[in-house]
């Protein structure tokens, strides 16, 4: 007969068991609701300034390769040459890790320095080799912003995005699916498919630049542009030429949206981007997750306390993503290149 302590051991382990049973039990059906849930419940990590050719990615392939849930594409229009041009400082000329494919097995070949349709190519054909990852926001910084005045606006943008993604692009009137009168409606609803049903597809989102916002002789920047253009899309039965979610610029309390004088193109905005420290100090950012906002908290290595900009510990960098997360971040935008883990990461959201 066993003696009384290795009854209670038994007993001990069985506990423990049982405890640890139950606690995956309340863990793992939150990992695997990433995928069955809507889009808007999920937090993924990103890059800030993607395209930046350099040791640790020569090809925009390689940023995919890491497993990164955006990239972020800096676009200047060149009205000379009729061009969407992709560097962070250049106005006229491509600075970046893009190559000119034509299939998948082009994206790791090839000089660099393509213009914008280039770099979607490489997504385009990236993707075709990975169907299962994604969807992969692209976040198109719009440096100083839209020149529809020569034939560089919106539409043109629009026509660019469909001539190379075509059907992988996830578009404002795929949120509406016919049943919604704007995008706020539809979010609201939480009308956004499972990642799953999102497998191989992009989702663009555009910013107004900083160049455009510091020009004092611009009066029309980027976010009411294409606000506008897709609101007067909708009202003429066109919304499916959309290719792009306009976004709001800043973290700031409250609706953000009340900084629009025209009202009518508030509700066509369901994306927001802006300061992670400013959104997890001075926000209340359940509003967001509540109405199922996109919502995208850029250099996550400030909010206190502070990490290294480019290369953290891995556990330190995981546990500001799962902080974020927390604070219903739907992309956790960093600058940290080496940590393929932490990029790959997909959290419940909130």
């Amino acid at each position: 007969m066993p003696s009384p302590w290795l009854r209670r051991l038994s007993v001990g382990a069985a506990t423990l068991g049982a405890a640890a049973l139950a606690l995956a039990a309340t863990i793992a059906p939150a990992a695997a609701d990433t995928g069955s849930a809507p889009l808007s419940h999920s937090t993924v990590v990103g890059l800030h300034n993607t395209y930046d050719e350099g040791a640790e990615f020569p090809h925009l392939a390689n940023a995919l390769d890491a497993g990164t849930g955006m990239i972020e594409l800096d676009t200047w229009t060149d009205i000379f040459t009729n061009e969407w041009k992709v560097s962070h400082s250049n106005p006229t000329g491509n600075n970046n890790n893009c190559v000119n494919a034509s299939k998948p097995s082009d994206i790791y070949t090839g000089s660099a320095n393509k213009d914008l349709g280039s770099c979607l190519d490489d997504v385009k054909y990236w993707l075709a080799s990975h169907p299962t990852s994604g969807p992969l926001y692209i976040k198109l910084e719009m440096k100083i912003g839209f020149e529809a005045n020569f034939g560089m606006g919106p539409a043109q943008l629009d026509a660019l995005i469909s001539q190379h993604l075509g059907n992988l692009v996830y578009r404002p009137a795929d949120l509406l699916n016919g049943a919604y009168p704007n995008l706020d409606a539809a979010a609201k609803a939480d009308a956004w498919p499972a990642r799953s049903a999102l497998a191989g597809k992009v989702i663009l989102y555009t910013i107004p630049g900083t160049v455009e916002l510091g020009n004092p002789f611009d009066t029309l920047h980027t976010d009411v542009e294409y606000g506008t253009y897709l609101k007067n899309l909708a009202a003429a039965g066109n919304v499916g030429q959309a290719q792009v979610f306009p976004c709001v610029l800043g973290a700031q309390a409250g609706d953000p949206r009340g900084q629009y004088s025209d009202s009518s193109i508030k509700p066509w905005f369901v994306v927001f981007d802006g300061d992670a420290n400013t959104y997890a100090t001075s926000v209340d950012t359940s509003w967001y997750d509540t109405n199922h906002y996109i919502l995208i908290m850029t250099d996550a290595q400030n909010v206190a306390p502070a990490l290294s900009d480019t290369a953290p510990s891995q556990s330190d960098a995981a546990a500001r993503v799962a902080l974020l997360a927390g604070k219903h971040a739907s992309v956790v935008s960093t600058d940290w290149t080496g940590l393929p883990s932490v990029l790959s990461e997909v959290l419940s959201r909130g």
